[in-house]
């Protein structure tokens, strides 16, 4: 028996209770890449060449991407056995403190060497964390919503990051006005330093959601797996690597979009830096209509259809956004920022159900998110290494333009590759047990 009005209420505490939650996440992840490009390389490699202090710092991020599969398959592992709702607590907290001690961490100035150790193990952290995060939100969100809206329902928490973005800028900005000259010194810690405020906010709302019905009944089927991941990894090979291959179009170019841009802009074209904020936030801000846009459009025409469509459009855009680039127009500039991360929500929108749909419930929090953050390794935590080492190889953008060309290349092939949604709940291959923990 259900009680319908009850149930909105539910629906609506997950999909709130996601949003919130990714967007702190991403705020935390993106605020890293844009201080990255603008400040690290300053405050802990002040003794490389401009060049190759970029690059160090970009290593530093790539890190974090690279620890998002760990994430995914240790909080995966728990998202199917224990529930949605507590591994999500667990994310969170994890992604709010070590974003706190990174805007404590003294620079190379004080503590040498080991500053920029410690940094990079405070980016391991961020990346399980987010790596867990993306799951376990995505799905508290579309297993509350009906079948036929699980599109716009899964696209909901991935407002967290055009959310995100526009917090992260934004609080760049706020920071750079507020410290001036003092910006490498100490300004650039006071938006790590917010993501305290935030993520008490975070956590008071989703201790106030409830577990999803879908796990709910996976628990009372005594459907839960033992060994979720390596179940998942041992039935669900195909959909875990072209849930990786698909992403390539999406994250690899979006990390050029909103990261490498800054360096680009700022070093190889003279433009100012808070002209490139500001694009990116307006941006961002369009995200909040364009994501949710694209997830609706892939419940009435398909998953895969949307998604295709969003793949070109990035091959296609690949030379136009950097020409736009290159004319140092602030109009054109904006144009370009706006149309790069509108083509990326064609794709993004309809991701997360498409994705997770490939999975049953009781292996879907590990399958998915497997899939979803191996993307990291190949895509997004590359991307701007690749950008930076190729513009400083060539001077040119080209090169950087045919790699974006080749990630649409190999994500079309993914896409078609892809296998359509499984069953709702798949039998346990493991004998059943009753799992302890919250509901």
């Amino acid at each position: 028996m259900t009680n319908p009005p009850q149930d909105r209420v539910h629906r609506r505490r997950a999909v709130i209770a996601s949003t919130v939650g990714t967007t702190i996440e991403w705020y935390d992840f993106f605020l890293y890449g844009t201080i990255a490009a603008l400040a690290f390389p300053a405050v802990f490699f002040p003794h490389s060449s401009p060049g190759s202090g970029i690059l160090q710092s970009f290593a530093t991020l790539f890190v974090g991407f690279a620890a998002r599969p760990v994430g995914a398959a240790v909080f995966g592992h728990y998202g199917d056995r224990v529930g949605r709702k507590a591994t999500l607590v667990s994310t969170l907290l994890l992604m709010g403190v070590a974003t706190t001690l990174i805007g404590l961490l003294p620079g190379y100035a004080t503590m040498g060497v080991v500053a920029p150790i410690v940094l990079t193990l405070l980016r391991v952290a961020q990346g399980i964390g987010v790596g867990g995060e993306w799951g376990g939100s995505v799905l508290l969100s579309m297993e509350w919503g009906a079948e036929r809206r699980r599109g716009l329902m899964a696209s909901m928490p991935q407002l967290g990051v055009p959310i995100g973005l526009l917090l992260s800028t934004g609080a760049v900005q706020a920071s750079s006005a507020l410290s001036g000259p003092g910006f490498l010194s100490w300004g650039w810690r006071l938006p790590f330093l917010f993501s305290v405020v935030l993520i008490a906010l975070g956590l008071w709302v989703r201790l106030r959601v409830m577990e999803s019905p879908d796990f709910a009944e996976v628990k009372q089927r005594r459907a839960v797996e033992r060994t979720p991941v390596w179940e998942a990894i041992r039935r669900h090979p195909r959909e875990i690597l072209t849930s990786a291959f698909v992403r390539l179009s999406e994250q690899a170019p979006f990390y050029l979009f909103i990261t490498f841009v800054l360096t680009y802009g700022t070093k190889q074209l003279g433009l100012p830096r808070g002209q490139l904020l500001n694009d990116t936030m307006v941006a961002a801000a369009l995200g909040l209509v364009s994501v949710p846009l694209f997830g609706h459009l892939s419940d009435r025409f398909g998953r895969k259809l949307v998604y295709g469509i969003g793949v070109v459009c990035t091959g296609l855009y690949a030379f136009p956004y950097f020409q736009l680039l290159d004319t140092r127009s602030s109009g054109l500039v904006l144009l370009a920022i706006v149309i790069s991360l509108v083509v990326h929500d064609v794709q993004y929108g309809p991701q997360a159900a498409l994705i997770a749909e490939t999975f049953g419930t009781n292996v879907r929090y590990s399958g998915a998110g497997l899939g979803y953050q191996l993307a990291s390794v190949i895509a997004g935590g590359p991307a701007p290494l690749i950008a930076a080492a190729v513009l400083a190889k060539t001077g040119s953008s080209t090169g950087i333009s045919w790699y974006i060309v080749a990630c649409a290349v190999v994500s079309l092939i993914a896409l078609v590759l892809m296998p359509g949604a499984a069953r709702q709940t798949q039998p346990a291959q493991t004998p059943a047990e009753p799992v302890p923990g919250p509901a």
